[in-house]
């Protein structure tokens, strides 16, 4: 489900934010399409992102949009149902497209003579590829020779494309960018520099309150040492008036005391609080700062592929980690590190598809592109599966160059050979293309990394590949997590070591050698509790559902991990543990929540290993029945599932500004995901969506037994009679066609299927 706040954004913005998420769709299905002409699913990606795009261009009136996108569509939509053929030139001319639509979006207001003989000739060759004839010829020319490259991609052959530190796609206004949050990146540096002084600020008092508590211990001692004279003076004959003055100093002393205790408490309290607030506030401006890695990296899909063949190699790149959040400052150094190492797997690392074949491999050469948190550090790590680098002619390009002697050389271990590539003006290309072999990408790569305070290096394998990974560190990226609560505390969950979380009935559950299992997609998975790994006290609930947290193994194992409840997900920003904690058995890290309470992070992988020591003796813990409180909602809840994030903000506006308490999910899986594990009023959901359709959700739901009085509205760009009867038969209760946004109907349909906002 979506977080963010779209409220502020006008109906042009939110176009431009859509179409930042579905041409980055539309890029990559393309992409997938080159290699696999024919591939269903990637086809229905990119026919669904086009056809989004139409829908959300029609509502903001932006015809050019509107026709740009619907020639996609019908060109996808002609190979899906085999018309069709497609050939690398339909890919570089629906490629085109996408970056036409991203200047439409630029400057809607534009339409000189220019815009429109762009569009124009788009749309031509578009209709000239996708003909019969055209896609016969393209057919026959690509057995026998190879592929023509469009007219605009001519300029290839002359121009690195990685050698640019702008992307392709230029920003247009996007979620993401300066100008749609008003705030610049100077504004937010200084705000978090203001933060982290309240923060040194705030802490200043746990000092000044260490001081007075030792005032508070000299005043104990002086109590003490009141009492030894009062002893002392019990024993010689009594001064009325030193037996007076004594127990007047104790008085005084009692008071004073009971006064300082009073003020510590409350300085206690203050101490508490400030160092709450500015932590909190250096949180929220620190989480300002954060980009997904994909956000920073998207593009280079595109320039890789393009570079690649313009040296006639056949390249994908593939990016693990996207959605890692990585600070703003930090990706945008990233920017020409990453752009040489890619450059250098393109051109050095990878072999020609002759030399692939020969060598045994597939003729596409594949690198990868990865962002992790692992270990309290940011690694990225760019790896190919290419040549790899020959340790002996490095060696001889060592000494040749005059770094070091042929015996010392010798002596070195690989790694430490390896370092040598990082050098300033060092390569082991004997010649100097516009690409690379000028000896100025690696060094640049760890000058960045040590400025940064971060760590660089590389290794290979002769024959099989190059594997580059940066280590940064964490003190400015945050973590996606998964909070869970485990005997009455939070632990954060990191998303990437989730492969899912379920509501598990009892009844599911059954033993397997003694030992709880469940089926879930066709396999058996062990149950084991969270109390039992992390050695808490027994579990105190009985619900009738288990919340289950299923984590993977390094050996594809996959364990079922029992938790009281979810709380939820979370961005956290990431602190380590204090070094003289040392390692801490299941725990990776820390992190404070909102409320400035700490929470631990867990450390999947420790906490595997400490599953498959309980997985031959430990059983499912019984246990004890507890109760729920009751729902106190006084607003009532709806749920709108739209791909379309125009379509789902407009209608979440119209919503929440008559009063509803709504919820946004972005497909069909999202909101069946949503829906059972939160109760909601009222689902609106449109119709065709990727991963899971209206239909089937509406279908799914009428068959759970919890679920099926809930109300469905369809709402739908198709409004012919037969898909509103398939939607109504399928138990929506309402059928709405997308066309009625322009007036109340919408409002009055929910009012009449669930009342006022209001109970």
């Amino acid at each position: 489900m979506s977080g963010a706040d779209y409220s502020q954004f006008s109906m042009l913005d939110l176009f431009r934010a859509e179409l930042e998420t579905q041409s980055q769709a539309l890029t990559s299905g393309l992409l997938a399409l080159e290699r696999d002409p024919v591939s269903a699913q990637s086809l229905d990606a990119c026919m669904r992102a086009a056809h989004s795009l139409k829908g959300a261009a029609r509502i903001v009136d932006l015809t050019p949009a509107v026709e740009v996108a619907h020639a996609m569509e019908e060109c996808l939509v002609a190979a899906q149902r085999g018309r069709l053929s497609l050939s690398r030139e339909h890919i570089d001319t629906l490629l085109k497209g996408v970056d036409l639509l991203g200047s439409i979006a630029s400057e809607p207001a534009s339409a000189d003579e220019s815009a429109k003989l762009e569009i124009a000739g788009f749309l031509l060759a578009l209709e000239q590829a996708s003909s019969p004839s055209t896609a016969s010829e393209t057919e026959l020319a690509g057995s026998n020779a190879a592929p023509q490259e469009a007219p605009w991609a001519s300029s290839a052959k002359e121009t690195s494309v990685l050698a640019r530190s702008e992307p392709l796609l230029q920003p247009y206004g996007g979620v993401g960018s300066d100008r749609m949050v008003r705030v610049t990146a100077d504004s937010l540096n200084r705000l978090l520099g203001l933060a982290g002084e309240s923060l040194m600020e705030a802490r200043r008092l746990r000092p000044f309150t260490g001081g007075l508590l030792r005032l508070k211990r000299i005043q104990s001692d002086l109590a003490i040492a009141f009492d030894v004279l009062g002893d002392a003076l019990a024993e010689i004959p009594k001064d009325d008036r030193a037996v007076q003055a004594l127990a007047e100093a104790l008085q005084k002393l009692r008071l004073s005391q009971t006064f300082l205790a009073e003020r510590l408490d409350e300085l206690d309290s203050i101490d508490r609080r400030a160092t709450d607030l500015a932590n909190r506030l250096y949180d929220e401006t620190l989480a300002s700062r954060m980009r997904p890695f994909e956000d920073g990296v998207r593009h280079y899909s595109r320039t890789v592929r393009d570079l690649g063949r313009t040296l006639g190699k056949n390249v994908r790149l593939d990016i693990v980690g996207g959605s890692t959040g990585i600070d703003r400052d930090i990706l945008d150094q990233l920017e020409a590190p990453l752009g040489h190492l890619l450059r250098n797997a393109v051109d050095h690392g990878l072999e020609t598809t002759d030399e692939r074949i020969a060598a045994g491999k597939s003729e596409e050469g594949v690198i990868r592109l990865e962002a992790r948190h692992n270990a309290g550090l940011l690694q990225i790590i760019v790896a190919d599966d290419g040549r790899g680098i020959d340790l002996n002619k490095l060696r001889e390009t060592v000494v040749a160059r005059g770094l070091t002697t042929e015996e010392t050389v010798g002596r070195l271990a690989e790694a430490e050979l390896l370092e040598f590539l990082f050098l300033p003006g060092f390569s082991m290309k004997a010649t100097v293309s516009n690409i690379s072999g000028r000896g100025v990408g690696l060094d640049a790569v760890q000058a960045m990394t040590k400025q940064v305070r971060g760590l660089a290096t590389v290794s290979s394998e002769f024959g099989f590949g190059t594997r580059f990974q940066l280590q940064l560190p964490l003190t400015l990226s945050v973590l996606r997590t998964l909070l869970v609560d485990i005997d009455g505390e939070p632990y954060a969950f990191p998303l990437a070591g989730i492969a899912s979380t379920i509501k598990l009935p009892r009844t599911r559950i059954e033993l397997l050698e003694g030992r709880p299992h469940f089926r879930f997609e066709d396999r058996q998975i062990g149950l084991v509790t969270a109390h039992e790994v992390l050695d808490r006290a027994e579990p105190q609930a009985d619900a009738d559902e288990l919340s289950v947290v299923l984590i993977n193994g390094d050996h594809g194992e996959t364990h079922g991990l029992i938790v009281d409840r979810f709380l939820g997900e979370r961005e956290l920003v990431v602190r380590p543990l204090d070094p003289r904690f040392a390692k801490v058995k299941d725990i990776s890290a820390a992190a404070l929540m909102e409320d400035g309470s700490p929470v631990l992070i867990v450390d999947v992988d420790d906490l595997i290993r400490s599953v498959d020591k309980l997985a031959s003796s430990g059983g499912l813990r019984t246990l004890r029945r507890g109760t729920t409180s009751p729902d106190l909602r006084r607003r009532k809840r709806v749920l709108v599932v739209d791909d379309s994030l125009t379509v789902r903000e407009l209608e979440r506006k119209l919503l929440d500004n008559n009063g509803y308490e709504v919820e946004v999910a972005i497909d069909g899986m999202d909101g069946w995901n949503a829906i059972r594990s939160e109760p909601f009023d009222l689902v609106i959901t449109d119709v065709d969506m990727p991963r899971m359709d209206g239909i089937e959700l509406v279908t799914l739901m009428k068959k759970d037994s919890r679920l099926g009085n809930t109300p469905i509205m369809i709402v739908s760009y198709k409004d012919r009679e037969d898909d509103r009867r398939r939607g109504l038969d399928a138990g929506a209760d309402y059928y709405l066609t997308k066309g009625s946004f322009h007036d109340e109907t919408l409002l009055h349909a929910v009012v009449d299927l669930i009342g006022q906002a209001t109970e």
